[in-house]
């Protein structure tokens, strides 16, 4: 079965040693000369509009998807500018990421964050673009049990709820007692109220894939209980989870000695690649699966991969050749019975 996404790789991670001045159109170059990526995973950066769209066309890789983190009662122009950008640049599809605080400094309500995504909707209708919404720290999806009841008001109101997964995001949080207080969970995950681990039945990210609202499948991997980066300091403060480096990026394949702060083991990438794999089966077996896309997530940010000595780059382009070999591999598995589409009111009644 003949690969069915666009497989980008995430502009943040097209450069081998973080730091390192990477021009836009060698960044444009390097993914073309990998030959495992269909597209550029970036909206193109401020200032350099020009400079994306031309290296895009010289080089054939198109810009397909792309991103920008909001914040409401502040950025709603700045989403109708960034949308018509990534439209002109080629983009077919814009992340949005909406900080878990409004601008007056407080938590972001359920009804703020429907009203962001109906304006978003609504201007990616016109413009031309399409919009979804991610799982992320520091947004409101930080919080796992805010997604469901969301996508369902959003389904509420007639459209669809587009999901960006990002599975780094909940898989930081198993087996790390700090993480989860960040966002107030621990009691729940302690009680089983909500199932974080992707191998216990019931578990969050089983039941968002089962919705079929997943259009963009972001790949990076990180490690349960996995150590932060502690080659990048942060401001000291609770929400920023200390002065390390948040543990969200975990080498997908071994870095050479001297090129990262921790031991590495090859069965702390396993949960990762895991729910690649559910998700694979999913849409092999799902009729009007809507997953178009996928990236390579392997970046920069001191949360990441910030002066880590690994090549970010050389890393995005094991998980690529990963994805493409183990989608082989799915798509010649005997599929399984499967009902088309569970909406998240639907699960309700499963719990």
């Amino acid at each position: 079965m003949k690969f069915p996404f666009s497989l980008g790789c995430n502009g943040r991670g097209v450069v081998h040693v973080e730091g390192t001045p990477t021009s836009v159109d060698e960044q444009f170059r390097m993914v073309k000369a990998a030959g495992v990526f269909d597209h550029f995973d970036r909206m193109p950066q401020p200032g350099e509009e020009r400079e994306y769209l031309e290296a895009s066309q010289r080089h054939g890789i198109p810009i397909r998807t792309g991103l920008w983190w909001y914040t409401a009662g502040k950025d709603e122009k700045l989403l109708e500018k960034n949308l018509r950008v990534s439209m002109e640049g080629g983009a077919e599809f814009h992340d949005v990421m909406l900080h878990i605080r409004h601008d007056r400094g407080t938590v972001v309500t359920d009804d703020e964050i429907v009203d962001f995504y109906l304006l978003a909707h609504e201007l990616g209708e016109r413009i031309g673009i399409e919009i979804g919404f991610e799982n992320h720290i520091y947004m409101w999806s930080e919080d796992p049990r805010r997604i469901e009841p969301i996508a369902e008001r959003i389904r509420q109101e007639g459209i669809p709820f587009k999901f960006v997964l990002d599975h780094s995001h909940v898989l930081i949080k198993l087996d790390n007692p700090e993480e989860q207080d960040i966002i107030g969970i621990r009691d729940d995950v302690e009680s089983g109220a909500l199932i974080i681990d992707p191998y216990q039945d019931g578990n969050v990210l089983d039941r968002w894939i089962a919705t079929n609202t997943v259009h963009w499948l972001q790949v990076r991997p990180v490690s349960p209980a996995g150590p932060k980066n502690i080659w990048a300091i942060k401001d000291n403060n609770s929400y920023a989870g200390g002065s390390y480096g948040r543990p969200c990026q975990y080498p997908f394949v071994r870095p050479h000695p001297g090129e990262w702060h921790s031991q590495w083991h090859a069965y702390r990438v396993e949960p990762a690649k895991e729910i690649v794999r559910r998700m694979f089966r999913h849409h092999r077996d799902t009729p009007g699966s809507p997953l178009r896309y996928l990236t390579a997530d392997m970046i920069d940010m001191a949360d990441y991969g910030e002066n880590a000595k690994y090549s970010l780059f050389d890393q995005n382009v094991a998980i690529a050749r990963w994805l493409r070999s183990t989608w082989d591999s799915i798509a010649a598995e005997s599929p399984r019975s499967l009902p088309a589409t569970v909406t998240p009111s639907a699960l309700e009644n499963t719990k």
